[in-house]
């Protein structure tokens, strides 16, 4: 039985995971605006994986015998002013989210809640990968400048960017 701070944790980080996906929706439609399809779809996919991770936490809850509660959340920003600042934010925002993840993580080490510390793990190595990703798109943009061709080249390659959800 998880405690009701681990438990109010968890739900906290699960409501942040809908909130991330909310934000790449408003991050896609600001470059469906601009006429950057590819990186509108890089976006759409990364909400995606953010209701995916959600889900993670919502179905951990469960499997648990304890209850998923969902709640309300603030509008994401809606206001960029580039595609690099759209980056540069959602770099931030993964930087949020490996905060929070490691203070879940410290939370379930303290209380020695051993299946809360091995499903944190995935979260961890997750957040590794994503934080990575995102620096690199941001210094290929800060390369490419205002390089119309480079812009349209990443946006191509964004547009074939799918989603397939990893087992456990």
């Amino acid at each position: 039985m998880l405690s009701e701070k681990l438990l109010q944790s968890l739900n906290e980080q699960m409501n942040f995971e809908f909130f991330s996906a909310h934000s790449y929706m408003a991050m896609a439609a600001y470059c469906s605006s601009e006429g950057l399809d590819g990186f509108a779809n890089f976006f759409l996919v990364q909400a995606e994986e953010e209701r995916f991770h959600a889900m993670k936490f919502y179905h951990f809850i469960n499997a648990l015998g304890e209850r998923a509660i969902i709640t309300g959340f603030q509008s994401p920003n809606n206001e960029f002013a580039s595609v690099l600042d759209c980056f540069e934010k959602a770099l931030a925002q993964e930087k949020e989210v490996t905060k929070r993840i490691y203070k879940l993580s410290d939370i379930a080490w303290d209380e020695r809640e051993h299946a809360t510390i091995n499903f944190l793990k995935w979260f961890i190595d997750e957040q590794v990968e994503e934080e990575d990703m995102f620096d690199s798109i941001i210094q290929k943009l800060k390369r490419i400048q205002n390089d119309n061709n480079a812009l349209f080249m990443l946006d191509n390659e964004f547009a074939k960017r799918t989603f397939t959800p990893e087992e456990k």
